[in-house]
């Protein structure tokens, strides 16, 4: 009862919806979270990051397990992504470290860098099936070998934006995988992203917090609100038809884009 006492309860409402379209889709954890903590909340944009990776680490866990027992996780494709990730990552972190989280010039190379990958992101929503036809069936015609470093590298490239950011391992990374993997059934190539996501999220947020920029309290929170949310979306997802929610999702990633940068 006293933990329930301490939670804010509108950060814990914001972890509740984020949650559920996290569980829903496998998408809007950073693209909605960091920028609705930094516009919003007015977080500091390094503490929003660092906070949200470690939010985004514990609520994809939960959505995880419940793909797994579903089966519905490719673990060799989870292996690639990581390979190229987690190396990424942690250079990222160094550099980070060496400017300075907590400086004015971090703080808005956070937010601009921050603007474009929701931007980049929302595109990726909305376009996925056309960037499938469009490029899908080069890609198949690949051999296994370099679909393998493909997605090596692509892991390399999210480790970059989601360390900068929190954002990025939700559809600019589904739709590589589409791309990549045109066998896979959508619920597999979601439930893998999502199962990547966790290693990403844990190793960038625990740089974060290394260097001091995670709020604890904003932690505690918004996981107390996003559990449940997780559970509902992950169970509701295969039943949902996901169209009309992706055009929600990049409305909002637009507005929260926008407000990042000063548009309104």
């Amino acid at each position: 009862m006293d933990f329930l006492q301490s939670l804010d309860p509108w950060y814990a409402a914001a972890g509740l919806g984020v949650g559920f379209l996290v569980g829903m889709t496998g998408v809007g954890g950073g693209a909605l979270m960091t920028p609705l903590l930094i516009s919003v909340f007015g977080i500091a944009p390094a503490v929003a990051v660092g906070t949200d990776l470690l939010y985004t680490a514990a609520s994809r866990t939960v959505a995880t397990l419940i793909h797994g027992v579903n089966r519905n996780i490719d673990w060799r494709i989870v292996r690639r992504l990581a390979a190229g990730s987690v190396p990424a990552t942690s250079l990222t972190l160094l550099v980070l470290w060496w400017l300075g989280v907590h400086g004015k010039m971090t703080g808005g190379l956070i937010t601009h860098f921050l603007g474009v990958a929701i931007l980049i992101t929302a595109f990726a929503l909305l376009f996925r099936k056309q960037l499938t036809r469009l490029y899908g069936h080069r890609i198949e015609a690949l051999g296994k070998s370099t679909t393998r470093w493909l997605t090596i590298g692509m892991g390399a490239v999210l480790g970059v934006i989601v360390s900068i950011t929190s954002v990025g391992a939700g559809a600019i990374g589904v739709t590589v995988l589409v791309m990549l993997y045109p066998h896979l059934t959508a619920a597999r190539i979601i439930g893998s992203d999502i199962a990547h996501a966790v290693p990403l999220a844990l190793i960038a947020g625990t740089g974060y917090l290394a260097i001091g920029a995670v709020d604890g309290h904003l932690l505690a929170s918004l996981l107390g609100g996003s559990i449940a949310g997780v559970v509902a979306g992950s169970i509701l997802a295969p039943r949902t038809p996901e169209i009309l929610l992706r055009y929600i999702l990049a409305g909002a990633m637009v507005f929260a884009a926008g407000k990042l940068f000063g548009l309104y």
